[in-house]
């Protein structure tokens, strides 16, 4: 079976982006940036970019195109002992990420129809954790499923499925060609929009005044890393697999610089948007920018709502801010999917659109976990372990497998034959030294204050059960499907540098 290919250049380009692009370029850059120095932060940031960010996006481009797989498929043919690593990253992304992904993404989607009328009322912060989630205050304590989010939960793995089951061609390439520029101009709404508001100035102001100071804390330097790590989906199994689907004349480094670029670009658009808003909302509460700031989830269901409240047209301003978000969450988690569905392919030939089904089903049923009353409780820790363990280690690992397993020049020499920008040696050594020494820095950081404080004070049981638990069935879930025959002869075939 002839493997798909993508129509062009640029639908593979805007895919990628498209996966990189989500949510946290809205709500974590955003506040990383404020909480790190303002404008200062952007040295760190941009120095990550470019000595561990976009390598790394080169070295998954590269894998992808040059072994011609998926990450398991790809990893197989650099080594089979090593198969098993492609497929715990798919397998942890897949039925976690994406499980606890399309439960925010319903979030977002019943936000948006509540902004035409301001379903949130008087006190957002109540109705959020009270009222729409009905929070538990135990993770154990799962509670009763939450019928308006099960509904919206429906609607997006129905888009999910709906997009995956035309193919790479017919359905991720078309939906991302009317998803992106789609995204863009609802960014652009919403900044314009934003900084005409009265006090968007003091929000601006806040945003990019740099504090030099900042700089010499090590903890802002890895912040930087981590989330450029976590933003450019590295480590997911999902740049393989789309790079796998590139003709043999394909700009992998090029692609690679321009994904990483647009990336950046778009979080800090996005975040002029968000503090443009911050500062209207100080300004009309007479509260420093400080009181009002708050990350992550607060400041989309929580802070957003409020300020939304406070503007003149705000339930309209609320509709594109939430259909914006449910926008960028869509184009990440169709790429999640997509980059499972490729490596099930690849080993065991199934008829595509039964295959894209049947994950579908099983993918909605395991998310309702997350729609129950102790749901956010449940995605903290899993989204917590998962991207600080889980990622991480497949980081650190995918360097040692090419870099040290491998013969890289091959890679390199590859590259080089289909790319503009050439890559010289410091790819090597910033792909087999400084990449996984600083993954290993942040990995330790993390172990290191877990074991000081349980993670979000939640009880060691809580952790253990859901997190650790959640990360060790992944490995065994791998690891079974690696051993599991092939049923294709794909992985006996050679990478395009030996054919």
């Amino acid at each position: 079976m002839a493997r798909e290919q993508w129509k062009s250049q640029f639908g593979f380009l805007l895919a990628a982006v498209g996966s990189a692009v989500g949510l946290g370029n809205i709500w974590r850059f955003s506040y990383l940036a404020y909480e790190h120095g303002g404008g200062a932060f952007l040295i760190p940031y941009i120095v990550a970019l470019i000595t561990a960010g976009i390598p790394l996006l080169i070295l998954e481009y590269a894998v992808g195109h040059e072994r011609v797989g998926s990450a398991p498929l790809a990893y197989a043919k650099i080594n089979k002992h090593w198969e098993w690593l492609g497929w715990w990253a798919v397998v942890f992304v897949m039925f976690g990420i994406e499980l606890y992904y399309s439960v925010i993404i319903a979030w977002c989607i019943n936000f948006f129809l509540l902004s035409f009328n301001l379903g949130w009322g008087d006190d957002p912060d109540r109705f959020f954790f009270k009222e729409f989630l009905q929070l538990s205050s135990d993770p154990l304590d799962i509670g009763s499923i939450r019928t308006p989010i099960v509904l919206a939960l429906t609607v997006v793995w129905f888009l999910v499925w709906a997009i995956a089951y035309r193919g790479v061609q017919r359905g991720i390439e078309i939906a991302n060609k009317i998803l992106m520029p789609t995204l863009l101009v609802l960014t652009l709404i919403l900044v314009l929009w934003s900084v005409n508001l009265e006090g968007a100035a003091l929000g601006l102001k806040t945003y990019v005044t740099p504090d030099f100071s900042k700089l010499g804390e090590p903890k802002v330097w890895i912040d930087a890393y981590s989330q450029i790590f976590f933003t450019l989906s590295l480590g997911f199994g999902i740049m393989i697999a789309y790079a796998s689907y590139l003709p043999d004349k394909a700009n992998i480094t090029g692609a690679a610089v321009l994904t990483a670029v647009i990336n950046s670009c778009y979080s800090l658009l996005a975040g002029c948007a968000v503090f443009a808003v911050l500062g209207f909302m100080a300004t009309t509460e007479g509260k420093p920018i400080s009181e009002v700031v708050s990350q992550s989830i607060g400041l989309a269901f929580v802070a957003y709502p409020k300020a939304i409240s406070l503007m003149p047209g705000g339930n309209i301003f609320g509709a594109v801010f939430f259909l914006c978000l449910t926008v960028a969450g869509l184009s990440s988690a169709i790429s999640i999917f997509e980059a499972f569905v490729s490596a099930m392919s690849d080993k065991f030939g199934f008829q595509r659109k039964r295959m894209v089904t049947i994950i579908s089903i099983i993918g909605f049923l395991g998310s309702i976990i997350f729609t129950t009353q102790a749901g956010l409780l449940w995605l903290d820790i899993v989204d917590h372990f998962i991207t600080h363990y889980g990622l991480i280690v497949v980081g650190i690992l995918e360097c040692f497998v090419v870099g040290w397993l491998f013969k890289i020049p091959i890679l390199r020499n590859h590259v080089n034959r289909v790319s503009s920008l050439q890559l010289g040696i410091w790819w090597d050594l910033l792909i087999k030294f400084f990449v996984p020494a600083t993954l290993l820095i942040i990995c330790f950081g993390d172990l290191i204050k877990e074991f000081q404080v349980p993670y979000g004070d939640y009880s060691w049981r809580s952790l253990f059960v859901i997190g650790v638990d959640w990360l060790l069935i992944t490995i065994i879930a791998g690891v079974i499907l690696a051993l599991w025959p092939w049923r294709t002869s794909n992985h006996q075939s050679n990478g395009r540098s030996d054919a």
